[in-house]
C-alpha cells in the first residue's frame, strides 16, 4: 500500500495537468530540466510522495506560475496527506477523482436517492428543497451530477453496491411524475441496489467507502456544510462493519426489484 490519500492524488493530478498544459513536456523531459530522477516526477504526480517546498517552487516555476499561485497551492498541499481531510461542499474535483479511480464502491444513503441514480428533475428538486443553492447555479450542479453517472456506464466501472434506506424513497422530491420517473430509474438499476426496509432504524448518516487496487481505502461523507475524506484505519474498519450489518438486514437484489415494482404501482409510503 502507498501512503497516498484521495487529496494527494487529486493535487498530484493537478500538477500533472499543469506540466502538460503549461510546459508541453513529458515527465521525463521535465525531470531532466529540473535535475530530478524521472521517478520523482511520477511519484509526486501520482500523490505517492510528498513534495518538499523547494520541489513545489521548482516545479511550479517551470510551469510559469507566480508567487500567488505558489502560495495558494502550498496552502492546499499542506493537508494533502492527512488521514482526515475536510473540503468545502462546492469542490467536486477530489470526489470525482476518488470515485472514478476506485476498484469497489459501497454506498449508503438514508434521506435521498444516491446522486449516481438521480434523474435531472429529481436532482433539481433536491437542490430547491435544500434552499442553500442560488437559482442560477442549480442547472450547472444538476448537469455535474448527471455527468458523474457516466461512471456506472463504463466497461471497467468499479464493483458497486448501493444500500438505500427505504425512507429515502418515501420523501417526495418534485411532483408524482418526477417520483415515478425516479422509481423507474432505480428499478432499472436494481442489480446494483439493496434496499434497507423502512422499519430498520436509521442510526447514521449516509456515507461511501471507496477501495482501490494500490491505495488505501477512503471513507467519505458529505453534508451541505462540508465533504469529509477519511483514511484512518480504525474508521475504515468501522465503515466495513457498518456495511456488514447493512448486508444482514437489507433486501437482496431480487427482493429490491420487487419492492421497487411496488413503488411504481402503489402510493408513496406503502407499508
Amino acid at each position: 500500500m502507498t501512503p497516498s490519500t484521495a487529496y494527494s492524488r487529486d493535487l498530484g493530478d493537478e500538477l500533472r495537468s499543469l506540466r502538460e498544459t503549461c510546459t508541453g513536456l513529458s515527465g521525463n523531459k521535465l525531470a531532466v530540466k529540473l535535475g530530478w530522477d524521472p521517478s520523482k516526477i511520477s511519484t509526486i504526480e501520482h500523490g505517492k510522495a510528498r513534495a518538499s517546498e523547494v520541489d513545489l517552487i521548482q516545479f511550479l516555476s517551470m510551469c510559469g506560475k507566480d508567487i500567488d499561485f505558489l502560495n495558494d497551492f502550498k496552502r492546499r498541499y499542506e493537508r494533502a496527506f492527512d488521514e482526515y481531510f475536510v473540503q468545502m461542499p462546492g469542490n467536486l474535483r477530489t470526489v470525482g477523482m476518488a470515485e472514478s479511480t476506485a476498484r469497489r464502491l459501497t454506498n449508503y444513503d438514508t434521506m435521498i436517492v444516491p446522486g449516481m441514480f438521480q434523474i435531472p428533475e429529481y436532482a433539481e428538486a433536491v437542490y430547491h428543497a435544500h434552499g442553500t443553492v442560488s437559482e442560477e447555479r442549480i442547472p450547472e450542479l444538476v448537469q455535474c451530477r448527471t455527468d458523474r453517472q457516466a461512471l456506472l456506464r463504463r466497461h471497467d466501472r468499479p464493483d458497486c453496491v448501493f444500500f438505500i434506506h427505504e425512507l429515502a424513497l418515501q420523501q417526495p422530491m418534485g411532483d408524482d411524475e418526477v417520483m415515478q420517473a425516479q422509481y423507474r430509474r432505480l428499478h432499472s438499476k436494481a442489480h446494483l441496489i439493496r434496499l434497507v426496509p423502512a422499519d430498520i432504524p436509521v442510526l447514521s448518516a449516509g456515507f461511501i467507502l471507496w477501495e482501490y487496487e494500490k491505495a488505501n481505502p477512503v471513507a467519505y461523507s458529505e453534508s451541505e456544510f462540508a465533504r469529509v475524506f477519511v483514511q484512518d484505519l480504525g474508521a475504515i474498519a468501522r465503515a466495513r462493519q457498518h456495511f456488514k450489518q447493512l448486508a444482514r438486514v437489507a433486501l437482496d437484489h431480487e427482493q429490491t426489484r420487487h419492492r421497487l415494482t411496488q413503488y411504481l404501482t402503489e402510493p408513496i409510503g406503502v407499508g
